[in-house]
């Protein structure tokens, strides 16, 4: 079967790369001329673990191509899959749908026979209507059918997810047009996959329901970790203990500074507005999103109360700038919020992210670029670690305490235990856990 991509962002590529992997003829279409070039290259616009091998490996097996050409790439093609950027647009939390609007018009006026366009981004339910909509008006007696067919890639572990899927779904309203999503995924029923087969709406609001139920429950036990430290409670304990119920899970119940990336904040955002517009607020997902914003400034306040209450003229380490480990992604980061914030209460912020530097760069103003975790705490009086990559987590405490001025360490990520930290002479401060003083 041969498949067109359209967008080569972080959900196409990843998708059009793991679809060559099975055996399908994919080709991958993106306006950016530049970033086509880069592909072609053997050059990756984005940080992903693993997706270097598995590109230049389908691209030398001749099932892998890039163009800038739609028509060439949706000639022919039994399935096409819009996977275009949904960003929220301003004022208001709707998802801006313009991109996947054109990319479907465009489709319909250049596809022959008998096609599935399949919507792969993440949308608002009542999308798939739309598109069909849409579809039909710019050509009428195209052979079109429409699907949608969620993603539910983790940054950092997406081409696991899309070999090894928990579900996969399938929204769509025509016998071809599941058999023909679902045959894509022929490969997964050896491993008994679970293919969910379902309406466009039910299909476009599992995803969304997927994304906020998660950031509902980071957030869930980012409360709890305040309360454990008002009353002298353990919050990792805690999250092992109602984890181990079957009923609630231990995944994402991991105390920190709060949720970013790419897909929790504009999701959250995007079915709040359409809950509201269907009539049917979901306020806990609206109090999340209120609890979130504030848990980054929070954490700023926590840097600033553990240098003594005031960075006015000190200097801070921070260790970790993207919003979470194996990937380069600074979208909604909680660095976005700390650093300016301990710039403007007067701090020199020294940072290092192993791989979100260039990215960084780019969007944030004022902090010192460093070489290395070392580099940054040369001189400092205080380190705060924001994201838990793996090299943070064997940090040389005798060398930290040649480097810095005051062994102050703020973990935001819980990476080290209070005692061992004490035990090394350190004044530590975690999340949901009790502060401790160097050992005398």
């Amino acid at each position: 079967m041969k498949i067109a991509m359209v967008g080569t962002g972080y959900v196409g590529l990843v998708s059009g790369a793991c679809f060559s992997e099975f055996g399908w003829d994919v080709v991958c279409v993106d306006l950016d001329a530049e970033k086509i070039k880069m592909l072609e290259a053997g050059e990756m616009p984005i940080y992903e673990p693993r997706l270097d091998d598995l590109v230049a490996r389908n691209v030398a097996g001749g099932r892998l191509t890039f163009t800038t050409d739609l028509a060439a790439a949706v000639s022919g093609a039994d399935a096409v899959f819009i996977a275009v950027g949904t960003p929220t647009r301003r004022g208001g939390g709707h998802a801006d749908l313009s991109y996947v609007f054109q990319a479907a018009e465009d489709i319909a006026r250049n596809a022959d026979g008998h096609t599935v366009v399949v919507t792969k981004s993440t949308v608002p339910v009542g999308t798939g209507r739309e598109v069909l909509k849409r579809i039909r008006a710019a050509a009428p007696d195209a052979d079109i059918d429409i699907a949608s067919n969620p993603e539910f890639l983790r940054e950092g572990s997406a081409i696991e997810d899309f070999m090894r899927p928990d579900r996969v779904v399938i929204g769509a309203d025509t016998d071809r047009a599941r058999e023909t999503v679902a045959s894509l995924y022929r490969p997964l029923f050896l491993r008994d996959t679970p293919i969910i087969q379902t309406s466009l709406e039910t299909a476009e609001l599992i995803k969304y329901a997927a994304n906020t139920f998660l950031a509902t429950k980071i957030t869930f036990i980012n409360e709890f970790a305040d309360l454990c430290e008002k009353v002298g409670a353990d919050v990792q304990e805690l999250a092992k203990g109602i984890g181990l119920d079957g009923r609630i899970g231990g995944k994402f119940l991991h105390a920190g500074p709060g949720y970013g990336g790419s897909c929790f904040p504009k999701d959250t955002e995007a079915l709040v507005r359409s809950a509201r517009d269907a009539e049917a607020p979901i306020t806990i997902v609206e109090q999340v999103i209120t609890v979130n914003a504030e848990r980054k400034e929070a954490m700023a306040r926590k840097i600033i109360a553990a240098c003594g209450g005031s960075v006015e003229g000190k200097t801070v380490a921070v260790l970790g700038l993207t919003f979470k480990p194996n990937t380069d992604d600074m979208r909604e980061s909680p660095s976005l919020v700390i650093v300016p914030r301990l710039i403007e209460a007067g701090a020199t912020v020294r940072v290092f992210d192993p791989v979100g530097m260039d990215e960084a760069r780019k969007i944030m103003d004022g902090p010192v670029w460093c070489q290395d975790a070392y580099d940054a705490m040369d001189g400092a009086d205080a380190v705060a670690i924001l994201t838990e990559w793996n090299e943070f987590r064997g940090l040389d405490f005798r060398r930290m305490g040649e480097l810095l001025k005051q062994p102050i360490m703020v973990d935001l990520r819980n990476i080290y235990r209070p005692e061992e930290m004490a035990a090394a002479g350190f004044q530590y401060t975690s999340v949901g856990r009790a502060s401790l003083t160097p050992a005398s």
